[in-house]
């Protein structure tokens, strides 16, 4: 009886608290719908301007963006377009990697996922062996590395998959999670608990420090001539 008692009281609490929160949501739809009510034909029209200028100005950016070549993950041939490359867009991503290496392929699979929904951030490929030095200027050692650079300047790396749940078999969400630690894509997820589907049994993943692996940033646009 009393464990029966105390089904009912609990219950009754979470029928309260559904109530409750369904009373806020009407309560704010409408306060919306009467703001939207009390407003003049002039309101409304300037309302309607200001939604459809904010609409072309995110049309006008979109068309930047893919004129730049975001929106597909491609690979450009020489150190010396990675200069260029970084320069005329704010975010990029850029991954080092060798035909002869099996991850690089991997890589690529995800990466060319996230180059079409995130249209923010430029996602490309250089093959170390054309990239001498380049390589040795950003002190890359362990292939695949991805160098992901803001504003010009490289800010973090991802070297291998040790950030990725230490496994080949992360989820394009796992480095979605982790570009968007280094904020070099929009991301909109949670950013305090990792994305590691598909960890391997005793495999373990730590915070991530947001200050860049190797220390400083190497301004990438320093060395174009």
């Amino acid at each position: 009886m009393a464990g029966g008692q105390s089904m009912d009281i609990i219950t009754k609490v979470l029928e309260d608290q559904i109530i409750q929160t369904a009373k806020v949501v009407e309560e704010q739809l409408d306060a919306e719908l009467g703001k939207l009510e009390k407003m003049d034909d002039d309101e409304l029209e300037k309302l309607k301007e200001r939604r459809l200028e904010a609409l072309k100005k995110a049309q006008k950016q979109k068309q930047e963006w893919l004129s730049k070549g975001h929106g597909e993950y491609r690979e450009i041939p020489s150190e010396r377009d990675f200069f260029q490359e970084v320069k005329e867009s704010k975010h990029v991503v850029c991954h080092f990697y060798k035909d002869t290496t099996f991850r690089c392929k991997i890589l690529d699979k995800h990466l060319s996922l996230l180059a079409k929904k995130h249209l923010e951030t430029k996602f490309i490929k250089l093959n170390v062996e054309k990239a001498p030095f380049l390589t040795e200027r950003l002190r890359i050692k362990v292939i695949p590395t991805l160098a992901l650079v803001k504003d010009g300047k490289t800010k973090d790396y991802i070297v291998g998959f040790a950030d990725l749940g230490n496994t080949d078999e992360f989820t394009t969400e796992t480095l979605e999670w982790r570009l968007g630690c280094s904020e070099v894509i929009n991301y909109s997820g949670d950013l305090v608990q990792p994305l590691m589907q598909g960890q391997k049994p005793g495999s373990k993943v730590t915070k991530l420090d947001k200050k860049t692996i190797r220390g400083k940033g190497y301004d990438s646009g320093s060395d174009d001539d």
